[in-house]
């Protein structure tokens, strides 16, 4: 038989779950190199029938103005990637209609595949979080490579959820500060109607004077209108786009005002002062709910305390007197 001297490399040694699952990802980082190639992106049926059925001339490419995205290189490449994965996202998850909601509460250009997209980026990061928990957790102690899965699995969960989360977190705090400048700015419109502006001349003043979430979508209301839609359908467009009831009855106010030729300066204000009786009432119960998360402090650590400071010298004298 022949032997192995001591300097030559063991036959037939053990492999590692660690250098398997590097050399998975190898392998897959070429596969996506592969089919990332010009060679494969061969043009789909719409694109290859989108000359023959336009009514002009399609332009010259070379003398197109390219527009920078803002985004990383390495983002620009994934990007069929990351929208493959984004539709994926969709089919799982789906709730479109809810995001695209939000979205327009945050302030944001209704972009459901954008969104979609932002989520798998978010998930991804997560999953490379867990990646790197799970090889350390394995490196320490080994144990079953299912849970250490299922860990991955999990932080990639939780950066999809996050995204979605923050989104909604988003659009709550953009109505809040709505709901805050609101008392603010109906006070000035009140002031302008009354000094005899018109309606719109009144928006006018108050977004060139203003500033804010509020005066950004009052911009955007007059905006639509100079596009050609009429006052009225504009300001509804501005409720719709928001979730607060308080500026919904605002905006039907206006249009009941603009349309029956009722006063507005009165509604304007009658508007304001019930915007802010419900922030005083707002901050009362939050106040209340204060007072009563402070009893616990003080019924469980305060007051056992106390009572044992008033308990604690009679005890020990009467263990002393015994």
């Amino acid at each position: 038989m022949t032997s192995v001297s001591a300097g030559s490399p063991l036959i037939g040694a053990g492999w590692s779950w660690l250098g398997a699952g590097l050399a998975g990802m190898l392998v897959l980082g070429c596969l996506l190199i592969f089919l990332g190639l010009p060679v494969n992106r061969q043009p789909g049926l719409e694109a290859r029938l989108a000359p023959y059925l336009r009514d002009t001339a399609r332009p010259s490419r070379l003398l197109a103005v390219r527009q920078g995205t803002g985004n990383p290189e390495w983002l620009l490449i994934l990007h069929p990637v990351i929208a493959d994965l984004g539709r994926g996202v969709e089919r799982m998850l789906g709730g479109a209609t809810s995001v695209r909601r939000r979205m327009e509460r945050s302030g944001l250009r209704p972009d459901v595949e954008g969104f979609r997209a932002e989520q798998v980026v978010w998930g991804v990061a997560g999953g490379v979080l867990g990646l790197v928990l799970a090889t350390l957790m394995w490196l320490r102690d080994g144990g079953s490579v299912v849970r250490l899965v299922l860990l991955v699995l999990c932080a990639v969960g939780v950066g999809i959820v996050a995204r979605d989360q923050m989104l909604t977190r988003s659009a709550r705090k953009r109505e809040q500060q709505m709901l805050a400048e609101f008392p603010t700015v109906a006070e000035l419109l009140a002031l302008a109607v009354g000094a005899g502006e018109g309606a719109t001349g009144a928006l006018e003043r108050v977004c060139r004077l203003s500033e804010g979430e509020l005066a950004a979508e009052l911009r955007q209301c007059l905006s639509d209108a100079r596009a050609g839609a009429n006052l009225p359908t504009a300001l509804q467009g501005l409720a719709d786009r928001t979730g607060l009831v308080s500026l919904a009855r605002f905006v039907d106010g206006i249009v009941v005002a603009v349309e029956r030729g009722t006063p507005l300066a009165d509604v304007l204000r009658s508007q304001a002062q019930d915007v802010r009786e419900a922030g005083r009432r707002a901050v009362m119960e939050e106040g209340g709910k204060k007072e009563i998360a402070m009893m616990v402090p003080v019924v469980f650590l305060v007051l056992p305390v106390t009572v044992l400071f008033a308990i604690y010298p009679g005890v020990a004298l009467l263990k002393f007197s015994i």
